[in-house]
């Protein structure tokens, strides 16, 4: 266990991971995804994991190894998964595809479980991410309005 001093006085301590899967009803990943990261949630780390847990990504798809996931969820190791993303998202969540036939397996298989929610990654819909949105497009219009160019123009 490593206890940073400087935390101690705050109240926060540090634990193992593996104590902290044992112990959790609900893991919620916020971390980048690095190649220390990639998978961090596995089949290995899911079997230290609480019976019956809950697991939240709202980070990054590669945290979660989406096959391990769903032998955990199958087994009911893992009681409930709430995924913001998604290892291979790619389009699929980003578009109306109610009438398309969807090719990737996996994330059907997902979907098929009723434990199971999925959002399009909407963590960067904030307040505050909208309206500064909302404000660079409106000054994009206007200075191209005014001067014939804009600074955020794309040139292919």
């Amino acid at each position: 266990i490593y206890q940073n001093p400087a935390c101690l006085s705050m109240g926060v301590k540090y634990v193992e991971l593996s104590e902290l899967l044992a112990t959790s009803d609900i893991i919620s990943l916020h971390c980048p995804l690095a190649a220390q990261s990639y998978h961090m949630i596995n089949a290995e780390t899911l079997e230290q994991m609480k019976p019956g847990s809950m697991l939240i990504n709202t980070s990054r798809g590669g945290l979660i190894d989406t096959k391990a996931v769903i032998d955990a969820l199958k087994s009911q190791k893992l009681g409930y998964l709430g995924l913001d993303v998604y290892e291979l998202e790619g389009d699929l969540l980003f578009e109306d595809l109610s009438e398309d036939v969807i090719q990737d397996d996996i994330i059907e298989r997902l979907l098929s479980f009723p434990n199971v929610v999925i959002t399009a990654h909407q963590a960067f819909f904030t307040k505050n991410a909208l309206q500064n949105i909302a404000q660079t497009t409106l000054s994009n219009i206007t200075e191209f309005e005014k001067e014939g160019k804009c600074i955020n123009t794309v040139n292919s």
